[in-house]
């Protein structure tokens, strides 16, 4: 079985999945990239052991979005002769390799960060491609329940329909058994900018600090746009919190920095999921996090290992005190943080991309395709209007 699979960039919460499934057993698997980064991420790549492709960049902006735009793809494609053919998203790179699968009468699998919250907004025109798309796609593979219910949206059969969790290593993040007291009430880590919302966090712990009657000590990992506002606004709030700058962190001083806290500060308004939350989860922490985020209700349940609340600044404080005042509260949302993190593993998620593959294959009539989705179109043209190739779909920003 080869497969070939379309994203953007290296994700490092994909890259591990990649190279578990290039090391099985019948399994030719092949990542081809859009671009080495992005401009606006400063990712510390794990080792790519596995067979990948980077195609000559080719992208520009549309707000704060990178839409790539690579047609190199094809002949790459048509050189690799894939049995499948899996395509992440809707940028013009992504339909050039639909397309090719159409053409060549590959099987197609649809897969997807989003969700229906991440892609409420998105415009007729892009929903159109989208269901094209999906009507001519043999399986689909959600990172979320949300991206199934997305998926569920457009009429896709659910037994088409594979889970390839976000994930991250949480052996890495595990607290060691005689943890010490924190050094810090919060944590956020993210990038500082407007849609984290770095400067709701301080308010929290602000007046997180004016509710205990103590100063609060508050970690920022991180960097962006904000810098400046922020670090001048901890500054007139040093009264209140005694606040610690990191900057950016390397993915090998992440587990120390989440374990030196005592609560994870998610206030997003909008993640497709969050893999700080994974990160925070699997050090054991509890989260208080925005219902924006897709974790919120799958990994984060709210008073089960931590609180969705809207971002209101007095909420929050609320669920702080009281996990704050209450260790022994604290220490059950820890734990239980620790189980539910426990099926975000990357051997699951690579055995989500196999058994849609094996799915694709079994119930198409290619080298073709039987479409799975309920609903059927009669016609059989892969010809999508040439300004469906400007669309784009909404991408996991996860710091």
């Amino acid at each position: 079985m080869r497969i070939a699979l379309i994203t953007n960039t290296p994700p490092p919460y994909r890259v591990p999945v990649f190279t578990r499934l290039s090391r099985m057993t019948g399994l030719e698997f092949h990542a081809i990239f859009c671009a080495r980064r992005e401009p606006n991420r400063a990712w510390d790549l794990p080792e790519m052991a596995f067979t990948h492709h980077f195609l000559r960049e080719r992208f520009y902006t549309v707000g704060d979005r990178y839409v790539h735009d690579n047609p190199d793809v094809i002949p790459l494609l048509i050189r690799l002769k894939p049995d499948l053919v899996i395509t992440d998203g809707f940028n013009p790179t992504h339909l050039y390799a639909f397309i090719a699968a159409r053409v060549h009468r590959w099987a197609h699998i649809a897969m997807t960060d989003g969700t229906l919250l991440s892609e409420q907004s998105l415009s007729f025109k892009h929903r159109l491609v989208r269901r094209m798309v999906f009507r001519r796609s043999q399986a689909f593979i959600a990172a979320s329940e949300g991206g199934k219910n997305l998926f569920r949206s457009y009429d896709v059969n659910p037994e088409a329909c594979f889970y390839s969790w976000l994930c991250v290593d949480n052996r890495c993040f595990l607290p060691a058994s005689s943890r010490s007291r924190p050094n810090y009430d919060f944590i956020f880590c993210g990038r500082f900018e407007p849609a984290k919302d770095p400067l709701f966090a301080l308010a929290v712990a602000r007046d997180t600090a004016r509710r205990l009657r103590r100063k609060t000590r508050m970690l920022f990992v991180g960097a962006g746009s904000l810098d400046s506002v922020l670090r001048a606004r901890a500054e007139r709030e040093h009264p209140f919190v005694d606040t610690h700058f990191h900057g950016f962190a390397r993915q090998a001083e992440l587990p120390g920095l989440y374990q030196s806290a005592s609560i994870f500060l998610f206030p997003t308004h909008g993640d497709v999921w969050g893999v700080v939350a994974n990160e925070a989860c699997a050090a054991g922490l509890p989260v208080i996090v925005s219902p924006e985020a897709g974790v919120a209700g799958e990994l984060v349940m709210n008073d089960v290992n931590g609180f969705v609340r809207q971002r209101d600044v007095a909420l929050w404080v609320d669920c702080a005190q009281q996990l704050l005042s209450d260790h022994g509260l604290r220490h059950e949302f820890s734990e239980r943080s620790l189980h539910r993190i426990a099926r975000y593993e990357f051997d699951s998620a690579a055995q989500g991309i196999v058994d849609a593959c094996k799915f694709a294959l079994r119930t198409s009539n290619l080298p073709g395709t039987s479409n799975p989705s309920k609903t059927r179109d009669s016609s059989d043209s892969a010809n999508l209007p040439k300004s469906c190739l400007l669309s784009n779909t909404a991408t996991e920003k996860s710091r």
